[in-house]
């Protein structure tokens, strides 16, 4: 997977299609990625048939996809820039569910500031780096229906 990350510029359309071919459930369900920039990535998913859950709304799992979505984004993208061999891993996460999960949803990740802090403590200190990205959801109505925290961490392979 890192070797292909390492050819590809990432735009939205590229990593699309990286969601058809490694990560299909996701593609399926219609998580996309819409926007990527140095600080912050965009991700909508839209309430459908196939993302349901029993109440009506968007299964939590599909919210996590596309949250998840737009701080991996950030990370392969900071990895890439800095043309070295780094593992990524999601370490831990937490959620918060404000409101049903209904319509078009568009997940925001800004975090692109503390993703470079701790790039460049892992590179520097030739250590691992953790550290927390945000991830919120908002529906058409712009209310937050979802936040998501994941914890990452860098390496610097040998």
């Amino acid at each position: 997977m890192e070797l292909y990350i390492e050819r590809m510029k990432l735009t939205p359309k590229k990593i699309n299609w990286f969601l058809l071919l490694k990560l299909p459930s996701a593609w399926f369900c219609g998580v996309r990625l819409n926007y990527i920039n140095h600080t912050k990535s965009l991700a909508s998913v839209r309430f459908k048939w196939i993302n349901q859950n029993p109440f009506k709304s968007m299964y939590f799992a599909v919210q996590a996809m596309a949250a998840e979505l737009t701080t991996g984004a950030l990370v392969m993208q900071s990895i890439q820039n800095e043309n070295k061999n780094i593992s990524m891993l999601v370490a831990e996460n937490k959620a918060e569910f404000v409101k049903k999960a209904t319509g078009k949803i568009q997940f925001e990740c800004t975090d692109g500031k503390a993703l470079n802090d701790a790039m460049q403590l892992c590179i520097n200190q030739k250590e691992g780096a953790t550290f927390w990205m945000k991830s919120e959801g908002k529906n058409e109505a712009n209310e937050v229906v979802s936040i998501f925290y994941f914890k990452w961490t860098l390496k610097v392979k040998s």
